[in-house]
């Protein structure tokens, strides 16, 4: 059986940065999507954190962390000339004011009409902590949302309905996955990009909504 070829998770993060205009105010959500920092190269981005952070940049050279710069989701960061400290009820300010240009978030399960489940799954056991991740879902002006297709036991991640308590309602922009890139729209989920090596019937195969190509 020939395994398929998709992105890993560095080369979704490289996909993201690619689509990230030069000026723009981003905050990347816990997780995966911090690796998008690793592929903004030279363009000027002003990267936020909810802790209360504005400026960031790559993660540190092994040896350089410092502890008392770390993101959101308690990784070591480097903080770029220019970048700033301040209070996290004023980074909320900035985050709940519309003044986060992108929100690059996980997502667990995400609507054909654009609704975010991405704090809990209703697991026994486990401990929701939705964190910022509300407020940026409907603070932002555009939310990109990064995660793997399908489930570990093979199910879409893209659904008609989320079943998992919602994050935000009709909040995602763009969904990038390990292969595709698609777009919110009206009328549904349209394919932007096939990443992986797969054709369209197969992609709307693995897919649990009508895709438009």
């Amino acid at each position: 059986m020939t395994v398929m070829k998709k992105l890993s998770r560095s080369e979704m993060a490289q996909r993201v940065a690619d689509d990230i205009l030069e000026g723009s105010y981003v905050n990347l959500g816990i997780g995966v999507p911090t690796l998008v920092a690793n592929y903004l190269g030279d363009k000027e981005v002003f990267l936020h954190s909810e802790n209360g952070v504005l400026g960031m940049g790559p993660s540190p050279a092994p040896g350089e962390e410092d502890d008392d710069l770390i993101n959101a989701g308690k990784q070591h960061v480097t903080l770029l000339p220019g970048g700033a400290y301040f209070h996290h009820a004023d980074s909320f300010s900035m985050m709940r004011g519309g003044h986060i240009d992108i929100a690059v978030l996980g997502a667990f399960q995400v609507s054909v009409n654009g609704d975010l489940a991405n704090w809990h799954t209703g697991a026994e056991g486990s401990i929701p902590a939705v964190g910022g991740a509300m407020d940026l879902a409907t603070g932002a002006r555009q939310v990109f949302v990064m995660m793997d297709h399908l489930t570990k036991t093979g199910d879409s991640k893209l659904v008609p309905q989320c079943t998992y308590p919602l994050t935000g309602i009709g909040c995602v922009t763009r969904i990038y996955t390990d292969l595709a890139i698609l777009d919110v729209t009206a009328d549904g989920l349209k394919v932007r990009e096939i990443v992986a090596d797969i054709s369209f019937e197969d992609l709307q195969a693995l897919s649990g909504v009508p895709l438009i190509p």
